[in-house]
């Protein structure tokens, strides 16, 4: 079932608030029906009690998830073992890419709880290893820079073992904020380029390609030791070639770790899905990543860029002893 316009109540205010249309920048586009997924792309309804536990602890420290807002496949699979990925500054994001189902709108205050809760509930599920992302906040001077920063120290004071990923927004036009989180020391700073460049005026026209290929590289003039991370979605309208020119664009900019993963249609306002890739293509696109250089790469219908994040952090640090041998 396909909801047209889904509508959401204000819950990050904390009040009770008329029902607002999720994507009012959406509500008067063609509908775009969602095709049958095919038989690769399959994944068990949520329902452990670790589950319920998880969404009380998200519940209880009054936190916003990426994967109950974005609709994540896996979210029943990582809810299940205590894993979720934590989307701070709120549920309401200041752009409106076409492949998003993160509300749009005009964003509420930052919430100045929001970091001690933050590590409160990573101690509270015993999370070896987080991932932290966020809205855009182009409405905020630093594009919520300092929130990040704040956030990881107070998992750092929480949960002192826990490493810590961030999957951060471009900063677009934001000086200093990208040094910002970086000076707070992630364990693997994460930026998503989401599609090839010639997609990005109707996929996300908000962002620009090669400022967040030079992002990424800046994160490695900053610190060196830190882990780079980036990911695309395929079945966008994308070419081969394309796709092949990304990953050289990525290397140049020296990013340890690419992400590939199908595109799956949210609701019939959003971009449509072009094309299903299949599993021997995904894979196709692993074995060529690894041949350009990238310490690790996860590709498959179901792969997210949280999906595994601890296990596959493990591998990055394995990875790079094994190459340069520290």
């Amino acid at each position: 079932m396909v909801t047209i316009i889904d509508t959401v109540s204000n819950k990050a205010a904390g009040e009770a608030a008329p029902a607002r249309p999720r994507h009012p920048e959406k509500a008067h586009r063609p509908d775009s029906p969602v095709q049958r997924k095919p038989d690769w792309i399959r994944v068990k309804a949520p329902g452990s009690g670790t589950y319920q536990e998880t969404l009380d602890i998200v519940r209880s420290n009054k936190l916003v998830t990426v994967c109950e807002e974005a609709g994540c496949p896996n979210m029943g699979e990582c809810w299940s073992h205590r894993h979720a990925s934590f989307m701070i500054m709120g549920e309401i994001c200041t752009r409106a890419c076409a492949f998003c189902n993160v509300s749009t709108g005009m964003p509420n205050a930052l919430d100045p709880h929001e970091p001690e809760n933050t590590g409160r509930a990573v101690a509270q599920m015993g999370l070896k290893h987080v991932v932290i992302t966020s809205v855009d906040r182009d409405d905020l001077d630093d594009g919520g820079a300092q929130h990040f920063a704040e956030v990881i120290h107070a998992i750092r004071e929480a949960s002192p073992e826990t490493t810590i990923e961030v999957l951060t927004p471009d900063f677009l036009r934001k000086d200093g904020a990208l040094e910002t989180v970086v000076a707070a020391k992630p364990d693997v700073f994460n930026h998503n380029l989401e599609t090839v460049p010639s997609n990005y005026l109707k996929v996300r026209p908000g962002a620009r390609y090669f400022h967040s290929i030079r992002l990424l590289q800046r994160v490695k003039e900053l610190d060196p030791t830190m882990f780079t991370k980036s990911g695309i979605m395929v079945g966008l309208g994308e070419e081969r070639n394309e796709v092949l020119q990304l990953m050289d664009d990525l290397r140049v900019a020296d990013v340890d770790f690419l992400t590939i993963g199908q595109y799956l249609q949210p609701t019939k306002k959003h971009h449509p899905v072009m094309n299903f890739v299949t599993p021997d293509e995904f894979k196709g696109y692993e074995t060529i990543a690894y041949t350009k250089g990238f310490l690790l790469v996860s590709s498959s219908p179901l792969t997210r860029s949280s999906h595994h994040a601890g296990e596959d952090f493990a591998k990055l640090k394995a990875a790079r002893i094994a190459k340069i041998g520290h």
